[in-house]
């Protein structure tokens, strides 16, 4: 039976591609999970898997680092979100990927090529190409990310989805959740308003309540309730989202 660990420091992200692998490979074994590259150098030392999906970003040793590392010792799937020139360097390279979140389709290809490789030993030449090729990337990946939140990552039932931020008209929060809504639809995330203030652009996201957050471009206007209380209205959208006094300077030219 075929053995792999996951390396994610996303809970979400770990138990979706599991659930994934179930699908698409049932006779894959899932020896254990790592929450960075740390633990997944331990995991493949203690476990020895044949496959290790490993996060591209992850905090600590990153999945790049963790490879170098792991080398050999098993075959290293990477998992990436949106590192499009990475996605280019695997099509032409020796490690294969997985796109996250993970579809069906694409990663049943992935697997029958894990498949082939099963009882393939690595020749002089490929593990030279994945060294190389894991150089390129390292130097890639260590790159200054973006100073603001590009991608919210957010559950959908059973599906986590990638949503970029612009496609997000507001954010409002409860005790537990906060809800992300988009034109199309309603997704929710652990995530606190709070926090996301200050990963969020702040010109593009304004907060209006210690519980709302709304694009500026979603605005359609504000309006008064009877009560006096301060609405934004969303474009196209029946939402009216309450306005705070102490954010009420943001509309003083609306």
């Amino acid at each position: 039976m075929p053995t792999a660990i996951i390396a994610d420091d996303e809970r979400l992200m770990r138990d979706q591609l599991r659930m994934r692998l179930e699908q698409v490979w049932p006779e894959l074994e899932i020896l254990g999970e790592a929450k960075n590259g740390d633990e997944a150098i331990e995991l493949v030392d203690q476990l020895k898997p044949d496959f290790t999906f490993l996060d591209i970003r992850m905090p600590g040793k990153t999945g790049m680092e963790a490879a170098t590392v792991i080398g050999s010792k098993s075959n290293i799937v990477f998992v990436t979100a949106y590192d499009a020139y990475a996605v280019e360097a695997f099509e032409r390279g020796a490690i294969d990927y997985v796109l996250k979140p993970s579809e069906p389709e694409r990663l049943k290809i992935t697997v029958d090529r894990l498949k082939e490789r099963l009882n393939k030993p690595a020749t002089p030449d490929v593990s030279a190409s994945v060294t190389a090729l894991l150089s390129q990337l390292t130097e890639k990946i260590s790159a200054p990310k973006p100073s603001h939140l590009q991608w919210i990552q957010a559950s959908i039932g059973q599906d986590l989805r990638m949503i970029p931020v612009e496609e997000i008209l507001f954010f409002r929060s409860d005790e537990k959740y906060t809800c992300v809504q988009t034109e199309r639809y309603e997704a929710l995330i652990r995530k606190p308003v709070r926090d996301l203030a200050e990963e969020l652009d702040p010109k593009l996201f304004w907060q209006i309540h210690r519980a709302t957050l709304v694009n500026v471009n979603a605005i359609e206007g504000v309006t008064r309730d009877i009560r006096g209380r301060h609405l934004v209205m969303i474009k196209g959208r029946s939402d009216k989202l309450e306005v705070s006094r102490s954010f009420l300077h943001l509309f003083k030219q609306m």
